[in-house]
């Protein structure tokens, strides 16, 4: 006696969905090297560098004016109370009393401060992160950058599947890409033309808001002789 089909205990074959392969390889490949998506209408201001947070220097700063700061405090509520001034500060209002301003000591103290300074006023009015090079907005309230080392590894791994090419170093600077690479066969004049098209597109792929010129060099391989 047979059990009917769809009754508990038995199995049935799910139907098979397939995808041809082409299809799936033109996808990866468009999604790997497709281009990059087109700003929004007031998506402006992305060619502005990202300002750098400056922790390290506002930190140091902060802690010698808090010791300073501090020790001077201390030094005045001693005084109040009574008590002997310390004898740094003595010394100190002593040497600057009697000091003349062309004094060797003077002149370099005020320079020492003058450099100080000035090297504070650069590290506000400038943004720094120059190895963060910035994005095409694709939308007003987000900003992206792309680091130059991972620029440089993009452009070099597509450098690479240029026919040709045995080896290639690259180096991104914000408006400079530098392309050295050596070929092993081909003629070195048609291996430039195919790197000039290739990381030209790669260049583009990568969205920034501001693309570096492109500089192309090939060289023949040299082989040692044994």
């Amino acid at each position: 006696m047979s059990e009917p089909q769809g009754s508990e205990g038995t199995t049935q074959r799910l139907p098979v969905l397939e995808k041809a392969p082409d299809q799936r390889d033109q996808a990866a490949s468009a999604a790997a090297y497709g281009p990059p998506p087109v700003p929004e209408d007031g998506a402006g201001g992305g060619k502005r560098r990202f300002w750098s947070a400056r922790r390290v220097p506002a930190g140091i700063v902060a802690l010698l004016l808090l010791l300073v700061a501090g020790i001077f405090l201390y030094d005045v509520a001693a005084v109040r109370a009574d008590r002997p001034a310390m004898h740094w500060r003595r010394e100190l209002a002593r040497q600057l009393a009697e000091r003349p301003l062309d004094d060797t000591w003077v002149l370099v103290g005020a320079g020492v401060a003058a450099a100080l300074g000035l090297w504070l006023i650069v590290l506000a009015a400038t943004p720094g992160l120059r190895g963060v090079l910035p994005m095409s907005r694709t939308h007003p309230d987000v900003r992206a950058g792309l680091h130059r080392d991972a620029a440089a590894m993009v452009l070099r791994d597509r450098a690479m599947e240029v026919a040709g090419v045995q080896s290639a170093r690259v180096r991104v600077r914000r408006k400079k890409a530098d392309v050295r690479a050596v070929s092993h066969f081909r003629e070195l004049d048609d291996v430039r033309a195919d790197l000039d098209v290739t990381l030209t597109e790669a260049i583009t792929a990568l969205g920034l808001a501001r693309p570096p010129a492109l500089s192309v060099h090939v060289a023949r391989t040299t082989r040692k002789k044994g």
